[in-house]
């Protein structure tokens, strides 16, 4: 078993997240984990990160708050707002940008497979 410790939780870094705290639960600088890895991410009101797609899944569970998930397919641009335990799938290469346009810190709960390459 590995344990995880919040408050001993990792930070990790990701490219075009801005006013966003992120937090390693699970895998990679967390700990061992087989296929897939763990993160919780912290949007404070304004933050977020760019439209972007990665190679494998995503999923997510708003665990606080209320996240604006946008997607684009086909050029066509949607908004998804999630509540508090609402949880959306993104499929590999599908692109995905977070907001929280909300005045109240949102957290957001990923989970998602060790990347074998990036888009």
């Amino acid at each position: 078993m590995n344990l995880t410790r919040y408050h001993a939780a990792p930070a990790y870094y990701p490219p075009n997240h801005e006013g966003m705290h992120c937090l390693r639960l699970q895998g990679h600088e967390a700990g061992p984990s087989d296929t897939l890895w763990l993160g919780l991410s912290h949007l404070l009101p304004g933050g977020g990160t760019t439209l972007d797609a990665s190679g494998v899944e995503k999923l997510y569970v708003v665990l606080e708050g209320e996240v604006t998930i946008v997607t684009e397919d086909g050029g066509q641009v949607r908004e998804h707002v999630l509540r508090q335990y609402d949880s959306a799938r993104l499929a590999p290469g599908e692109k995905r940008a977070l907001k929280n346009n909300t005045n109240h810190p949102a957290s957001i709960l990923l989970a998602m497979p060790y990347q074998s390459n990036k888009l």
